[in-house]
């Protein structure tokens, strides 16, 4: 409100507020702890049941949902949230153990594609039950439906939209 005239004013955007407030603070510590405890917990079961980080569980995953089990390795590291380095040392190991192989991209000569073997899909349907039961125990049991809708609506909301 100007404060002379009672009429409303348009805020400058360097004026807005830039410290968050303390209730502000703790939503967001919140999450964080949430998010941090939970991963954690599902990476401990993964590692100790099946021998899989969870990074390599999601991207197990990612190449199982993708056209024809592959993706181009930029596409995968965009979607396991892995730097491009992180993620090629990541498709190393796992080439390695036979769950994914690489191919060079046909109309493209710099291009690699990462695909899902049957033995990486096997694996995966495997680790799935732990880590889905982690998901069940870890986070759906402690929030009812309500919950879970509000949740789930506001993470969209705070997802980055792609152009």
């Amino acid at each position: 409100m100007d404060d002379t005239s009672g009429a409303p004013t348009r805020e400058h955007p360097a004026r807005r507020r830039v410290v968050p407030t303390p209730a502000e603070l703790a939503s967001w510590r919140s999450f964080l702890r949430a998010h941090a405890g939970i991963t954690k917990q599902l990476e401990t079961e993964l590692e100790g049941e099946q021998q899989l980080s969870l990074a390599a569980y999601d991207v197990l995953v990612q190449l199982s949902e993708a056209p024809d089990h592959r993706l181009r390795m930029t596409e995968l590291a965009d979607a396991v949230l892995l730097s491009r380095s992180g993620v090629t040392r990541l498709v190393d190991r796992l080439e390695r153990v036979g769950l994914v192989a690489r191919a060079k991209v046909a109309d493209d000569g710099r291009g690699v594609t990462a695909r899902l073997t049957d033995t990486g899909y096997d694996r995966l349907r495997t680790a799935a039950h732990t880590h889905l039961r982690g998901v069940r125990a870890h986070f759906v049991e402690r929030l009812d439906a309500d919950d879970l809708a509000a949740l789930e609506r506001i993470m969209r909301r705070l997802v980055p939209q792609r152009s």
